[in-house]
């Protein structure tokens, strides 16, 4: 029998463009596009410049480009400072069953390590699939999630960011596997990062699980050796984390037969995941209803018990910082009650205590319903109800965000959404470049050529 670690290696190296369904490699490239302009996006803010500063005084070898910025450093750096770009604003994707998770934030394990091998657009895909995969299939992997039990989804994205760097970097079936067992051994995640008053962590956990990845198949790459029966040899994961019930099959039956990627989300606001539903029922009730923001007289969002806890605790009613912003409901409602939508640009300093939004988190009342949480995870219901002024109430249920699989997204939004982030990066023209690299990535001899689009002149 092979352990799962080997399983997974054996599909990491048997994938290639050629057999990749075509819809999966299409999507792959749409993901792509809109992790490059949630990067772009973020280049200017004061943490990513913060980040940007520690990866420059780090230095090493010029393996691989930090995205917008064009500095060179090692592949592990590279991926680093690019997988918090692309995860900063918590704008990218969003896949959640189990555990929720940003596969997005991998796609730099692929990118760095490529762009060092001078692999082609093909394969750059390849390693973006393998990466859904393996991370979609962990969700789906323990009942209930790993978060639900105090790990952080990082826990989930050490064990699938070596399979795709060690791919990339041309790792033997022994080496991936030796990989995923050195990065498994060394980067379990606390869930206090996405809990409470929020630092930078919150955006920072995930990308240093998809830097360990990168720098375990480079460990691997020297023969150096790691646990190969990870998840269910003697004291391995399967054993530690006993408090969920694992689902092997999820992990492994179909691997490479059926692909996952387009069952992934889009985010259509610059938010955590479950203030979506109550984002757009908001927006939609007070459409409906013909209801200014003046005339609100208070606001009551149905959800799940954790998104009234976790969302809705005491220090999400006076967010201070935009990590905290962007994980509170309260705010979140405030901004898209006041402002008839919620956008980056409202999780900027100065807009955190705009007076309008401020003056309706005292309206908004947030209640756990044991009948959601009954439907949690598989549906994410929001229920709001709008009460005016002179006594009018607008009720609206949305059980799927816009921007998930069954609301999805076009091309046309994907690329309106990558245009709207990277404006302020990059010219009109350059933009127009990296649409059409990205959308021809397969026609792309080095990845190196396409990274040199994403560099702001």
């Amino acid at each position: 029998m092979n352990s799962i670690s080997r399983t997974m290696a054996k599909f990491a190296l048997g994938l290639t463009y050629e057999r990749a369904p075509r819809e999966a490699v299409h999507e792959a490239k749409r993901f792509l596009l809109d992790s490059v302009g949630c990067a772009l996006a973020a280049l200017d803010h004061d943490d990513m410049q913060q980040a940007h500063r520690y990866i420059r005084e780090l230095g090493g070898r010029e393996q691989a480009t930090v995205l917008g910025h064009g500095t060179r450093t090692n592949i592990a750096d590279a991926a680093l400072m690019n997988a918090l770009l692309i995860r900063a604003m918590d704008y990218n994707d969003i896949y959640w069953k189990q555990d929720p998770s940003h596969p997005s934030d991998i796609i730099p394990a692929a990118l760095a390590p490529a762009e060092w091998k001078g692999r082609s657009g093909k394969d750059l895909l390849v390693g973006i699939l393998i990466a859904y995969e393996l991370e979609m299939r962990l969700c789906l992997a323990a009942e209930p999630g790993v978060r639900e039990v105090g790990w952080h989804h990082a826990s989930l994205t050490q064990f699938a960011s070596p399979f795709v760097a060690g791919r990339m970097l041309g790792l033997t079936e022994d080496q991936l596997v030796a990989a995923c067992g050195i990065s498994g051994s060394s980067h379990f995640t606390l869930g206090g990062v996405v809990a409470g008053h929020l630092t930078n962590m919150k955006n920072t956990a995930d990308p240093m699980a998809t830097e360990a990845g990168v720098r375990a198949a480079l460990l691997a790459s020297t023969g150096y050796s790691g646990p190969v029966e990870l998840f269910e040899g003697k004291e391995g994961v399967f054993h530690v984390v006993s408090n969920v019930k694992w689902n092997t099959a999820a992990m492994t039956d179909g691997l490479g037969e059926k692909f996952l990627i387009t069952e992934c989300g889009y985010k259509a606001f610059p938010t955590e995941a479950l203030t979506h539903q109550p984002i757009t029922a908001v927006l939609e009730a007070m459409a409906e209803n013909a209801i200014a923001p003046e005339s609100v007289a208070d606001i009551v969002v149905r959800t799940t018990t954790r998104g009234a806890d976790i969302l809705s605790d005491p220090s999400k009613y006076d967010p201070k910082t935009k990590e905290t912003a962007d994980h509170s409901l309260p705010y979140c409602i405030a901004v898209a009650a006041a402002k008839g939508n919620v956008l980056p640009s409202d999780f900027e300093e100065e807009a955190l205590f705009d007076p309008a939004v401020r003056r309706f988190l005292g309206k908004i009342r947030v209640v756990a319903d044991p009948a959601i949480d009954a439907l949690f995870p598989t549906v994410k219901r929001a229920i709001v109800t709008v009460t005016t002024t002179d006594g009018r109430a607008a009720t609206r249920q949305e059980d799927f965000a816009k921007g998930s699989p069954e609301r999805p997204l076009s091309d046309e939004d994907i690329v309106d959404k990558f245009r709207s982030n990277a404006a302020h990066a990059m010219k009109a023209k350059a933009l127009d470049r990296i649409v059409d690299a990205t959308f021809g990535l397969e026609k792309t001899a080095t990845t190196g050529e396409y990274v040199r689009c994403l560099v702001r002149g």
